[in-house]
């Protein structure tokens, strides 16, 4: 089983920046894949980062160019650096891994003036 804690959210102006935060505790040896999610009022949880224990990143276009997905092995983090935010990417964000399908608790990201 593994526990995963997302930080870093909050509210910021169109055109900025924000940088998340995961870490993982618990059976941490097994994760493979790390990603992240988000969720906007209304709409489904959309993958829109992932990052396997090698390095290989992949992105949804939405987020392609914008934001950046990096992993720390040694301090067990996944952190996702978004620049240029739009009020579109209003959402919960979420931290995922697999395998075992592990879920944060979500971290709230406004883009708004």
């Amino acid at each position: 089983q593994v526990q995963l804690v997302e930080s870093g959210g909050g509210l910021v102006q169109p055109g900025g920046s924000l940088r998340l935060s995961c870490t993982a505790s618990g059976s941490i040896f097994s994760i493979i894949f790390m990603a992240w999610y988000r969720q906007a009022p209304g709409k489904q949880r959309e993958f829109i980062a992932g990052i396997t224990s090698g390095g290989s990143t992949n992105y949804a276009d939405s987020v392609k160019g914008r934001f950046t997905i990096s992993r720390d092995n040694a301090k067990k983090t996944v952190s996702l650096q978004m620049n240029s935010l739009k009020p579109e990417d209003t959402a919960v964000y979420y931290c995922h891994t697999q395998p075992g399908g592990s879920w944060g608790q979500g971290t709230q990201v406004t883009v708004s003036s």
